[in-house]
């Protein structure tokens, strides 16, 4: 039986990883952490049989306890608290943003495998994460669909000459003015049922941007052998071009529980009740290249991911701030790019020496950030 303690289980990975693991006998979830939803967590704890829930919110934390009769965790550090308090063989991290890198440090640490759907802890602190995980023996196994494939492509093949992620192009494909968006529009993704930021990030392009730095640490290549090609049918989640004039492509109907139960149950695969593919039925597949000079957003990436060091981090720190005031209302859709841009170029760049350094270059680049915001809005 593997233990799993699963980071975000209300959110959309989360709750689709409960669904495979209640569905199982080999799976159980000993475990779960939300930042404010106790009330559905509690639910979720009771149909699974977890014995722990951790709630970052301290009022929500204090109700889930009164409802709950296992154990709750309260504060900032509860998820963390939580891998620690109940020793699972994996922990799935569905925390979105910069706080899911904590977790994922406390995992690592203590050699546990982690099933990563929190992109921010290999964008934000690629180079140190992955250096805890060769030093404590802990594994990183991907949830993104793009990097589940290639996890599975890449096995045991030695001649690779190029990786190529898909993107659907998001819901302006084809566009090249992206003025006047407003947030329905963005948030009306064509093809994946997302949470807001990343929704947004899909928009933009910059998910495919975190995406190339993501893909450059998990499997050590550079920069140079990472493309990105735009399909929106999202059949073909990932290719690889091998030296002898092969291409290996991993194809499937877009649906996270693919790659979630992957993750979960990695070295075996597992049963799981999707569509298959029926191709005939799709009946063509398309491909064209990025609009970097409209989507922005992809170039700041890989130029951050190019530089390495805190640039990363500031790049996460600057899109996280940009797209919340988008939702809010304080900017355009048209202004996230230049926020971003600003940032990388106001904070600066160099090594990452250490995670305590990139906590502070977080925080320092989102006070940049907020202030541009605050300066497109008094202007």
């Amino acid at each position: 039986m593997k233990r799993i303690v699963v980071l975000g289980s209300t959110g959309s990975i989360g709750t689709q990883a409960l669904e495979i693991i209640n569905a199982g006998d080999d799976l159980a979830a000993v475990g779960l952490a939300v930042g404010s939803n106790w009330e559905e967590a509690v639910v979720q704890a009771r149909g699974c049989g977890a014995g722990t829930i951790a709630v970052s919110d301290p009022e929500g934390a204090r109700q889930a306890g009164e409802a709950f009769a296992g154990t709750v965790l309260a504060g900032e550090a509860a998820a963390r608290e939580l891998i620690g308090a109940t020793s699972p063989d994996l922990v799935l991290n569905g925390i979105v943003g910069a706080a899911g890198l904590g977790p994922t440090i406390a995992a690592l640490s203590a050699g546990i495998d982690v099933a990563l759907a929190n992109k921010e802890s290999l964008v934000i602190g690629g180079e140190l994460v992955m250096e805890l995980a060769r030093a404590k023996g802990g594994r990183l196994l991907p949830v993104d669909s793009e990097h589940s494939a290639l996890f599975q492509l890449l096995h045991g093949e030695e001649a690779v000459e190029r990786i190529v992620l898909t993107a659907s192009g998001g819901p302006f494909r084809g566009r090249t003015d992206l003025g006047g968006i407003t947030v329905e529009q963005a948030l009306d993704h064509p093809t994946w049922a997302m949470g807001g930021r990343i929704t947004i990030d899909s928009a933009t392009l910059m998910n495919k941007g975190f995406e190339m730095i993501e893909a450059h640490h998990l499997f050590g290549l550079d920069y140079g052998k990472i493309d990105v090609v735009v399909h929106p049918q999202s059949i073909v989640h990932s290719l690889v071009d091998l030296s002898d004039g092969a291409t290996l492509a991993h194809l499937g109907y877009p649906d996270m529980r693919v790659p979630i139960a992957f993750a979960l149950a990695w070295p075996v695969r597992i049963p799981v009740p999707v569509e298959r593919l029926d191709l005939i039925s799709v009946g063509r597949l398309d491909f064209e290249a990025p609009d970097p000079e409209t989507f922005r957003c992809l170039d700041l990436a890989r130029t951050a991911g190019e530089m390495g060091g805190i640039s990363p981090c500031v790049l996460n720190a600057a899109d996280e701030v940009a797209v919340g005031a988008f939702l809010g209302g304080r900017i355009g859709f048209d202004q996230i790019a230049e926020v971003i841009e600003r940032t990388l170029e106001d904070v600066g760049s160099g090594p990452a020496r250490g995670f305590r350094e990139l906590f502070a270059v977080d925080e320092a680049a989102r006070e940049r950030s907020e202030e541009l915001v605050g300066g497109f809005r008094s202007g």
